[in-house]
């Protein structure tokens, strides 16, 4: 039975109309990428605060810097940080320059996958296997990511020969940190922004090594620091509330969520920013009244000295929130804190 002209007729006008369909509607909009988040800072900001990032002839960064002596692997995250401006800005020199401080961490590689460590200053040292797994997470946190914004950036090409000869050691470490896995919680769960920078380790280098297992276990160190919040949604810390710290656990869980999603732990992120951004005094200091850790002597760093706000991570953290969800108050409230480390040497 062969088809009327009348449909033969309509059959042929929704051919012709269907490309017409198919151009109006909206086209998906792509992932957030952190490259771009971090191209879209203020001009000036990330140079600002990754000034201090980059490794000494030595190869150092941060107290291994300070100690002017190889003390432990955490501190060269620095260096990861480095490299990530140095991409940011293409300014490939500077990059390659900020490399160093990761080849000086794996020459520090032990045969387990872990990494050397000496005393620091206060005696205190890494080298419990539980304190080794964290030091080894803390540098990790940063170079997963390092690599994760290379390969998103225009400059992949020029890393993929390094970072593939890197992957060996790379997967050595990961499974080390992943071996003492039931150490962290034991370990860090006063202090969550440490639980949520072990997860940005695993998910990060999951993502580099395309280990599904590793993202998995990242997936339950997030689980596990969503139940560490008061009853207003602040990330707790050594019991109570801390100015500083709780803005660190936004700003790792933030930029882990922009490569692994977690829309359960993005869901209880704007509760934990708005009490930080009740703690922002109007000339952009931060208040550290009550707090239970930073700037009011509780706690000392490697040299004796009380740890204070981490103002770094402040506008970190309130820059990427703003970009990520347009929130324009908060930008407000970033580029004050920022203003004030300027005139502050914060």
């Amino acid at each position: 039975m062969k088809p009327s002209q009348p449909f033969t007729i309509f059959l042929i006008l929704i051919t012709l109309a269907a490309p017409l369909f198919a151009a109006s509607s909206p086209a998906p909009t792509p992932p957030l990428r952190e490259y771009d988040i971090l191209r879209a800072f203020p001009t000036g900001r990330l140079a600002a605060l990754s000034a201090g990032d980059k490794p000494d002839a030595e190869g150092f960064t941060g107290s291994n810097h300070a100690h002017q002596y190889w003390v432990e692997s955490g501190p060269q995250r620095g260096s990861c940080r480095a490299v990530i401006a140095a991409v940011i800005a293409d300014d490939l020199a500077a990059a390659d320059n900020a490399w160093r401080g990761i080849d000086v961490t794996f020459s520090h590689q032990t045969a387990n996958g872990g990494f050397e460590s000496k005393p620091q200053a206060n005696g205190k040292d890494s080298s419990a296997f539980n304190n080794n797994v964290e030091t080894a997470y803390f540098f990790l946190q940063e170079l997963g990511r390092a690599i994760l914004i290379i390969r998103q950036s225009p400059h992949a090409e020029h890393f993929t020969a390094r970072i593939a000869a890197l992957e060996p050691k790379l997967r050595r470490a990961a499974d080390y940190i992943n071996s003492g896995f039931d150490t962290i919680i034991p370990k860090v769960g006063h202090s969550v922004n440490r639980v949520i920078i072990a997860a940005k380790a695993f998910g990060t280098c999951g993502l580099v090594l395309g280990d599904e297992k590793l993202i998995t276990q990242s997936r339950r160190l997030i689980a596990h620091a969503i139940t560490l919040r008061d009853e207003g949604g602040v990330f707790i810390e050594n019991g109570g509330r801390d100015s500083s710290y709780n803005v660190v656990s936004i700003l790792f869980g933030s930029q882990l969520a922009l490569h692994v999603p977690l829309p359960e732990f993005e869901a209880i992120l704007p509760a934990a920013l708005a009490w930080q951004l009740t703690r922002v005094l109007p000339n952009g200091e931060v208040d550290v009244k009550s707090n239970t850790r930073t700037g009011v002597g509780k706690e000392a760093n490697a040299f004796g000295q009380a740890k204070t706000v981490n103002y770094h991570e402040v506008v970190y953290a309130l820059t990427y929130f703003g970009l990520i969800h347009h929130n324009t108050a908060c930008l407000e409230v970033a580029d004050r804190v920022f203003a004030y480390t300027r005139s502050h040497n914060k």
